[in-house]
């Protein structure tokens, strides 16, 4: 049997093993793995009733349009769209890990990565489930409603027929590793119809209970299902399973597939069988009762969503009536804010982390949900952006557990992308080569898959970016361990800029600066500029967050030195006498597109902090930073308008701020840019086509919160971008603080009236409002009340 052209070859496996050893002791990204008894309950915790922690609909989703409509579910590594329609509920079902493609390692003619679904590879569905019952059609019901409890990470809906109220309760457990669904009455009703599972890419059924498959690249995947009820009676077919009379239903249904986070076996685990390993996921699942099974999701999640609470105001018991489609045109018609529809967004954001990123690979351009098998985009982990923002909201939300996915992935892949390197980028077709013929370190493509693989064109400053997100994970945790599971990424990084900066002389000078080779300011402009703000900002702060992690860890003085030394001799973009503008090219001209969706020349406004409006920063090139925003705009893609949110809140602009977000709850109709039924963002491709990206539900949160709170470490300043929405009343708790300080916060007229912080980690702080300041000593662990920021 030949070997499929997505295999890693047997020289690619050996090449493997010996950059391994970069990776030995990293630490390692779980997969759909034999898991441990999880932990019972004795009994739920409360739910938390506010409107703020709840979303609801008078609808079902339309199965033709479940991006659009269907509620997600998700605990990390399994996820499901669901319609909730009464006489057909229908779940499409993913795995993070449901990829197809390979290490795609043979470059086009023009040095840069193919990106294909055949070669690069996409993210793909894993299965369907259908429970239909047929005699609860949407026209024979009434009363329908359907919920979704951010609070503990319930779905629900409901109806009535015949005098009876029928309900439906759907989660994604962590802990049980399964999807259950629960169908309950009352008023003497009954559950009679068929489940139906079945695959997405042309298998065989084996059995109306499981399947299982291979995919061209050798990824082995499957699923099993089983169903209980109780008053009646189910029985298994050849092709479905069949209930009739029952009082109550028990659907439980789990997935996955055999890829392991390591280089050296191909990203496979050969000995796992994921049809087997699903069967015994439900089996054991279904050893419980269904009480059971929710009480034990409902304390896991809310272990992790309970951390943080805001609260932006009250909305009006009129506001409150609406049902959130509702509320979401009333926003946008009569231009009133709704404070508690805005925090419920922000909460919606932390749902969508805590059921996307949890011990799997992170979350991509799709979050974990699809209704197809042909995402835009492969549904990839585009580096110039989309991943970096996709985690900027998990450890300002108290979501730091859910920031591991994004860690493990760098160092599983970490072998490969040095592999890579080494033998590719300096490929004399690749027009970003090092010019210095040398090469060195690690960097990555302008979009990853998970087999370690490149796609589309190189991405030099990619490495930079990623090392500088994981690096800040680190200011907010303070975890010495952590650190040094992510040095040798950061460590690779500046060898490769080692290798890549060229000494350049300014003109009309003998003043020599190190500037970036021939790069792209992502993702407009000239292909082949040399020192672009976004390469010189981004590789600033790397050197100074390895020379920090170096220090910290008592590691490789002698190389921390050359590094601080070439950090030195970085040149830093200047004002522009044509624009006003911060330069984005190392030229006084505009090379780019004015309102460009990208934010490329201002990383070192956010996310970066180099950039500060505090007078710490020379005040022309703030004034140049904010020239550059202005002419960006208002108005672009939901990510963009993210982005924008958090450069203006950087500037302590809190309307323009605030303006963006409300951009971005926009409805979106026909396709257009704004925010979808089920509250996920429609990213407008072309004229009357839209698709569903994740990261504005992630970077819209991201904003809101640094209105409230600015950090870096020893630096906190209290409510630099309130809006005048939000400056009447409102609290926020278990806010994180750069620098290992967590926040309790309550304010009214704008002006902070209680303040608590505690200290994860951290020792010293100031904290300012107003020009006022406090200095702070904790031990880690303790926690002081100040008081005084009202007067």
């Amino acid at each position: 049997m030949n070997a499929c052209p997505n295999e890693p070859s047997r020289r690619t496996l050996l090449s493997f093993a010996t950059t391994a050893g970069l990776a030995a002791a990293l630490g390692t990204l779980p997969a759909f793995t034999a898991s441990a008894a999880p932990v019972r309950p004795a009994e739920d915790a409360p739910a938390a009733g506010s409107s703020r922690h709840r979303l609801w609909w008078r609808a079902p989703g339309d199965e033709g349009s479940l991006i659009e409509q269907g509620l997600p579910v998700g605990n990390g590594r399994i996820g499901a769209l669901a319609g909730n329609d009464p006489g057909r509920e229908l779940l499409l079902i993913t795995d993070a890990t449901m990829w197809t493609g390979g290490l795609n390692d043979t470059l086009d003619k023009d040095g840069q990565f193919p990106y294909g679904r055949a070669d690069f590879g996409s993210f793909t569905l894993l299965a369907r489930l259908t429970v239909d019952i047929p005699d609860h059609d949407l026209g024979a019901v009434h009363g329908y409603r359907r919920d979704l409890d951010l609070s503990q990470g319930v779905v629900t809906s409901s109806y009535v027929r015949s005098d009876v109220t029928y309900r439906r309760e759907m989660y994604a457990s962590h802990p049980d590793d399964v999807i259950v669904l629960h169908f309950t009455q009352s008023g003497g009703g009954r559950y009679t119809g068929a489940i139906t599972l079945t695959g997405t890419h042309g298998e065989q059924p084996t059995g109306a209970e499981s399947f299982g498959a291979t995919l061209a690249n050798g990824l082995r995947y499957g699923a099993a299902v089983k169903a209980r009820g109780r008053g009646g009676r189910v029985t298994v077919g050849d092709t479905r399973i069949d209930f009739s009379g029952c009082e109550e239903l028990t659907v439980v249904v789990s997935a996955g597939t055999n890829y392991a986070p390591d280089a050296t076996t191909g990203f496979r685990d050969p000995s796992l069988h994921p049809e087997r390993l699903a069967r015994t996921k439900v089996r054991n699942a279904m050893s419980e009762s269904a009480d059971v099974l929710r009480r034990t999701h409902v304390a896991d999640y809310r272990a992790l969503y309970g951390r943080f609470d805001l609260s932006l105001g009250e909305s009006t018991a009129g506001q409150r009536e609406l049902d959130t489609w509702e509320r979401l045109h009333a926003r946008t018609r009569d231009r009133v804010s709704d404070p508690d529809l805005e925090a419920a967004y922000l909460q919606f954001g932390r749902y969508l982390m805590i059921s996307g990123s949890r011990d799997s690979l992170p979350l991509n351009l799709q979050g974990l949900w699809l209704d197809g098998n042909d995402p835009d985009w492969m549904g990839d982990y585009h580096t110039d952006i989309n991943v970096q923002m996709n985690y900027w909201m998990a450890d300002r939300t108290g979501l730091s557990r859910c920031f591991d996915a994004f860690t493990a992935y760098c160092l599983a892949q970490l072998p490969a992308w040095t592999r890579l390197t080494e033998e590719l980028f300096n490929d004399p077709r690749n027009r970003y080569r090092n010019s210095s013929g040398r090469t060195a370190g690690w960097t990555v493509a302008i979009s990853t898959n998970p087999h370690g693989g490149g796609g589309w064109w190189w991405h030099p400053a990619g490495n930079a970016w990623l090392c500088n997100s994981l690096y800040e994970h680190y200011e907010y945790t303070q975890s010495s361990a952590y650190l040094a599971k992510i040095y040798p990424l950061l460590k690779g990084a500046c060898e490769f800029w080692e290798a890549r900066l060229l000494t350049h002389t300014l003109p009309g000078t003998t003043e020599e600066v190190l500037i970036a080779d021939s790069d792209w300011s992502p993702e407009h402009g000239p292909l082949d500029a040399k020192g672009i703000t976004y390469a010189q900002e981004l590789v600033r702060t790397l050197f100074g967050n390895f020379a920090a992690a170096s220090a910290l860890l008592k590691r490789d003085a002698n190389y921390a030195d050359t590094v601080a030394g070439m950090r030195k001799r970085l040149y830093l973009p200047r004002v522009s006498p044509k624009t006003g503008w911060l330069e984005e090219w190392m030229s006084p001209d505009n090379l780019g597109e004015t309102t460009h969706r990208h934010l490329s020349g201002l990383v070192g406004l956010f996310p970066g902090d180099r950039i500060r409006p505090d007078g710490t920063t020379p005040e022309e090139i703030v004034d140049g930073a904010t020239a550059q925003l202005t002419a960006r705009g208002m108005n672009s893609f939901g990510w963009a308008n993210a982005w924008r949110s958090l450069c203006w809140a950087r500037l302590k602009d809190g309307e323009k701020a605030y303006q963006l977000v409300i951009n971005n709850l926009r409805p979106s109709s026909g396709g257009s840019n704004g925010t979808a039924f089920n509250l996920f963002d429609i990213y407008e491709v072309e004229k009357g086509r839209g698709i569903f990206q994740i990261d504005a539900n992630f970077g819209t949160p991201a904003a809101m919160t640094e209105m409230l709170l600015y950090s870096r470490p020893g630096h906190l300043e209290l409510l630099p971008a309130l809006p005048d929405a939000w400056a009447a009343s409102g609290h926020v708790t278990g806010l994180p603080a750069r620098g290992g300080f967590v926040v309790d916060l309550e304010w009214r007229n704008a002006r902070p009236t209680s303040l608590r912080l505690r200290s994860v980690g951290g020792r010293t702080t100031t904290v300012m409002f107003a020009g006022r300041s406090r200095d702070v000593v904790l031990k880690p662990g303790a926690s002081v009340t100040l008081k005084g920021f009202d007067r």
